[in-house]
């Protein structure tokens, strides 16, 4: 279902976003796809456009920063909500996230979007790495998720 333009969230502008996190399996392990931009350790994401469902935007703008295509999602990893300034305006971001994965990870960094580099690493380890909290709690959702799908 498309997001309703010029949503709010109390007195702030909310901005809907998708993202989702990329998982490859080597081996035995499990990897994730992280982002480094302006010099922290991320997960993909961006904002949906109009029109777009969460799920749509995830993956269009999972592509776009990563180079990944083909993606698919195989499961839902709820929301985070954090705020920021843009343009002056104090925003609210919504971010429906998604576990992933794709038939062609063929990475290429969005350097437009100030993407330095794409990384490959072990679930387990990649909590310890990302910047934010927020991230940390989807990393966590997406472990569990995996234990339901054993």
């Amino acid at each position: 279902m498309p997001i309703k333009p010029d949503a709010t969230v109390g007195e702030r502008k909310l901005v809907p976003a998708g993202g989702g996190v990329i998982i490859r399996l080597q081996g035995d392990r499990r990897e994730v796809l992280l982002i480094l931009r302006r010099g922290l350790w991320d997960l993909p994401k961006g904002k949906i456009e109009a029109n777009e469902s969460p799920e749509e935007g995830a993956l269009r703008e999972v592509e776009e920063e990563t180079g990944c295509s083909v993606l698919s999602i195989t499961g839902p990893l709820g929301t985070t909500m954090h705020d920021y300034e843009e343009h002056g305006e104090q925003v609210t971001k919504k971010t429906w996230w998604y576990a992933m994965q794709s038939g062609r990870p063929d990475l290429k960094p969005q350097l437009e979007e100030d993407i330095e580099a794409l990384e490959w690493t072990d679930l387990s380890r990649a909590s310890g790495i990302v910047a934010f909290e927020n991230l940390r709690e989807v990393l966590h959702r997406l472990q569990e998720l995996l234990k339901t799908q054993s």
